[in-house]
């Protein structure tokens, strides 16, 4: 069972997406909150220190991409973790360089979600390879 003081935020403009996400970090105990876009996740200032953001790559505006190299400048070390209904070994391999701490094809099987968010809150967080590296 997750610590209490772990929070998930889940980052999709799917709605259906954020409910059905938020139905599962419920039922594993974690603490959670969603948003529709990156620049509303940004826009917080009260983040949680122990979190791990679940992210659309695909988001309208900010990419998920784009999100975790804003949070590289801005030195946030949340873990994160996409989601992509289009996967390829370029796409895995710029987030991977970005220092995504996981990657899953839509739909996902909640289990490895689970068992990646618990990975990543447990794991120290590695610096980005390439933190300048070109989006896709």
């Amino acid at each position: 069972m997750p610590a209490e003081c772990h929070t998930i935020y889940v980052i999709d403009d799917d709605a259906s997406i954020r409910r059905a996400l938020g139905r599962v970090m419920t039922s594993a105990g974690y603490a959670w909150e969603s948003f529709d876009s990156a620049d509303q996740f940004l826009a917080r200032t009260d983040l949680a220190e122990n979190a791990c953001i679940v992210a659309d790559m695909a988001l309208i505006g900010m990419s998920g991409l784009e999100l975790q190299q804003e949070l590289n400048a801005r030195h946030y070390r949340f873990p994160v973790i996409f989601l992509t209904a289009e996967d390829s070994e370029e796409i895995r391999n710029v987030a991977r360089n970005a220092g995504a701490a996981g990657f899953f094809r839509k739909p996902v099987d909640t289990q490895a979600l689970l068992d990646a968010i618990d990975w990543a809150l447990h794991e120290p967080q590695q610096e980005p390879s390439e933190p300048d590296s070109p989006l896709v």
